[in-house]
This record gives structure tokens, C-alpha cells and sequence, in this order.
């Protein structure tokens, strides 16, 4: 009896630190809700490329040192590190944010809209935060400042990892957290968190999915060589333009027919195709390129083998050749189960239980998988839509028009602040 009274005491004042460390997070986490938002803000009218973000960084570090951390830059190329000791012993919990922009040419009406211009692939173009980086740090930093207070009550070390390149550089064999990971960011860490603002999804919610989340992303270049004729007398050559529709078509039935769509979605699109040069010639060969989206190895494996077997035999029935390469990107983003059903009700403690919901499989890709890979992660998705809007008519990501709402940003300084302490409290 005195064990089972000891166990129940022990439980119930475990409860009331946690909901302590709670109400000082939000306290927190409220008060500097301005401060997040001014960086976000100045983030966004100062974008910088992938492995260019050296203003971002600098803002990044000097803050972390203001806590009091310690920090190292130069990490992966720009990527920023920082480290607080928590007062007592325990395990090392990792939070990521990503800091790069796009070659996007803003078109919003802002006080705040980006100046930056920069040179990409050969041409001049717009650089804009188009898919909520510019987010991710801020409240990060804000997170790195809610904890710093309370570091005494912390029972475990948290690692702030600010990478750069998520988006990738053409010019570079690898990038952002495969580039981190290689260096060795995360040979000390027992976990990994990070979050994505989402901008067809209401300010104030979380989504979240267990297992694969987000989609392993590939990509499909394919030459197909013909034989060159008179665009007159088309029987005197193979014509690699026809030969190309086939395929493009072909390559559909692979989604339809090969791929148990009732389990997981795939996607493989064309998205380029260049072939000739004049109305009246057939030209010698075409040239395609495309992206490839699919969840978990074994689906990766057969969309791939069949995309091989699907090209090559429309060619040779036509009597062209194929050249096909297929090049792995980013693996698909995969939610450990058990630290996601962990952290359910730190979730749902911060948004509201009503604001928490799972979310379909996501056919966009992150490099937060390659973290996953490594130790077990979890990634959600913040709103960044406003209330009541219509997520088929707010821009999406990676366009001119993209927008997100500033009101869910202390939701996801308070999130990332729960996820740590939740954690270092099993």
C-alpha cells in the first residue's frame, strides 16, 4: 500500500511540473509573439538561395549567443548550430527549421515583400521565402528563447539545428540535412522535431500524420532517339515525337494499374519535353524530364522498375531507343510511430484537441527525411492559412502569390517548446 501511495505521489507531482513547465512556456511564448513575427518579417524582405544564407545565419547566431548558447556556424555551408544544456542530465532532443528561399519573383502587396534579386540556373530572377522558411526560423528562434529561460527545469540537452538548402542547389552533389548528416549533426541526438507552415491549412490547427507523411521525391530524365525525316514522307524515319506521346501516356497506367493507390498515392509527371526544331522535319531524338513521388521502399521499387520496362518497350515497338536515368532525391518522410503517438497529446495540449487532426499522405517532398533516417523524427504541419479561407484558392507554396497568416506562429513556438519538454519527461 505504501508503494502504490509513494508511485501515485511521485505521479501526481510528475503532472504538476509538466503543467507548470506548461504555463510558463505559454506565458513565454505569448509575450514574444511581436518579437517572432518581426523576424519573420525581416526574413522575408531579406530572402537569400540555398548555401547563400549568410545574413540569415549571422541574425541566427548572434541570437543564439544572446541566450546564451553555444553556437557553431559554417555548418553544411551557412547552417547554424545551436546548444543548451538543460540544469540537470538526460537525453538530447534535436529541433530543425530550414532558412532557404526560391527563385520566386514576389507579387504580393507588402510593407514587408522581398527585395532580393539573384542569379539562377544562367538567369536573372526574384528571390522570395515562397514556402514559409522565413517562418521556420522565427519560430524556432523563438523556441530557442522560451527554452533558454526555463533551462534550469530542463532535464536534457536540446540541439537547434538552422539548416540551409532544403530546397536544393543545382551546382551541389549534396545538400541541407544530407550535407548535416554526413557532418555528423545528429550523432548525439535522440530525437528530432520539426514543423512545415502550411498555407492551405487554418491558422491555429496542427496536422499531423504516423508513419510515411510526405512523399520520397526522384527524378526521370529519358532520351528518345529516332531516326531524322521529312516531316513530308514520315515512313522514311522513327519519328521520337510520336514515340514520346506514347510514353508519356504509357506512363500513366502505371499509376492506375500497377500501384494499390487504396494504400498510399504516387505520382510520376512529365514536366518537360523538348524535341525538334522546325514544323516540317522529324526530329532525330526527344528529350523528357519528370518527377517521381511514392511512399515506402517497395512502392519506390516498383514505380521505378516500371517506368523502365514501360519506356523501353513503347521504344523498341516503335523502333527508337531509349535512354532513361532516374535519380534518387529526397526519401519519403516517415513519422516514427511511437514518438508520434508520444507526442499526440503535447500536440493537442498546445492547439486545442479539436485542432489537431491526421492528414492524408502528402505528395510534396522534405528533406527532413534524411534526420528520419537516422534517428526517429516527427514533422508536422502548422496552419499558416487565415481563418475561414478556402484552401483551393489560397496560393499554394512555391508560387508569387504565396501567403501565410502570422497568427499561428506562437502555436508553433508553444509546440516545439511542448515536444521537448514532453519528451525529456518520459
Amino acid at each position: 500500500m505504501k508503494k502504490l501511495l509513494y508511485l501515485l505521489t511521485f505521479i501526481s507531482i510528475s503532472i504538476q511540473a509538466q503543467t507548470n513547465l506548461r504555463y510558463t512556456i505559454d506565458q513565454k511564448a505569448n509575450s514574444i509573439e511581436s518579437k517572432v513575427i518581426d523576424w519573420r518579417r525581416d526574413f522575408h524582405q531579406h530572402p537569400e538561395l540555398g548555401n547563400q544564407e549568410v545574413r540569415t545565419a549571422k541574425i541566427v547566431a548572434d541570437h543564439l549567443r544572446s541566450l546564451g548558447m553555444e553556437v557553431t556556424e559554417g555548418v553544411a555551408v551557412t547552417g547554424v548550430i545551436g546548444i543548451l544544456k538543460g540544469g540537470r542530465p538526460g537525453p538530447t532532443v534535436a529541433l530543425r527549421a530550414d532558412m532557404d528561399a526560391l527563385p520566386v519573383t514576389e507579387r504580393n502587396d507588402l510593407p514587408f515583400k522581398s527585395v532580393n534579386t539573384a542569379t539562377y540556373n544562367g538567369q536573372e530572377t526574384g528571390v522570395m521565402h515562397a514556402c514559409g522558411h522565413d517562418s521556420h526560423v522565427a519560430i524556432l528562434m523563438g523556441t530557442a528563447e522560451v527554452l533558454a529561460s526555463m533551462k534550469e527545469n530542463l532535464e536534457g540537452t536540446v540541439k537547434f539545428i538552422f539548416q540551409p538548402a532544403e530546397e536544393g542547389v543545382s551546382e551541389a552533389e549534396i545538400f541541407g540535412a544530407e550535407q548535416m548528416v554526413q557532418e555528423g549533426v545528429l550523432d548525439d541526438v535522440d530525437a528530432i522535431f520539426g514543423l512545415h507552415i502550411w498555407s492551405q491549412v487554418e491558422a491555429g490547427k496542427i496536422g499531423y500524420r504516423s508513419g510515411p507523411f510526405m512523399a520520397a521525391v526522384d527524378g526521370l530524365n529519358v532520351t528518345i532517339k529516332g531516326t531524322q525525316a521529312h516531316g513530308a514522307s514520315p515512313w522514311s524515319g522513327v519519328d521520337p515525337i510520336v514515340t514520346s506521346s506514347q510514353i508519356v501516356m504509357g506512363l500513366q497506367t502505371i499509376l492506375s494499374r500497377n500501384v494499390n493507390i487504396t494504400q498510399n498515392p504516387a505520382v510520376v509527371t512529365i514536366g518537360a519535353i523538348h524535341g525538334g526544331i522546325r514544323h516540317n522535319i522529324i526530329p532525330e531524338k526527344v528529350e523528357m524530364i519528370g518527377t517521381i513521388r511514392t511512399f515506402g521502399t517497395q512502392q519506390q521499387e516498383l514505380v521505378h522498375r516500371r517506368i523502365k520496362e514501360v519506356i523501353s518497350n513503347i521504344a523498341e515497338s516503335a523502333g527508337a531507343k531509349a535512354e532513361i536515368d532516374l535519380s534518387y532525391g529526397y526519401p519519403s518522410t516517415v513519422n516514427d510511430p511511437q514518438l508520434t503517438s508520444k507526442m499526440i497529446p503535447s500536440m493537442e495540449s498546445a492547439a486545442g484537441k479539436e485542432n489537431v487532426f491526421i492528414m492524408d499522405p502528402q505528395t510534396g517532398a522534405e528533406d527532413f527525411s534524411f534526420f528520419q533516417k537516422e534517428i526517429p523524427g516527427l514533422f508536422i504541419f502548422l496552419g499558416g492559412m487565415k481563418k475561414g479561407g478556402d484552401p483551393l484558392t489560397t496560393p499554394s507554396h512555391h508560387t508569387p502569390d504565396f501567403f501565410i497568416e502570422e497568427s499561428g506562429f506562437t502555436l508553433g513556438v508553444k509546440t516545439l517548446s511542448y515536444f521537448v519538454v514532453d519528451y525529456f519527461e518520459d
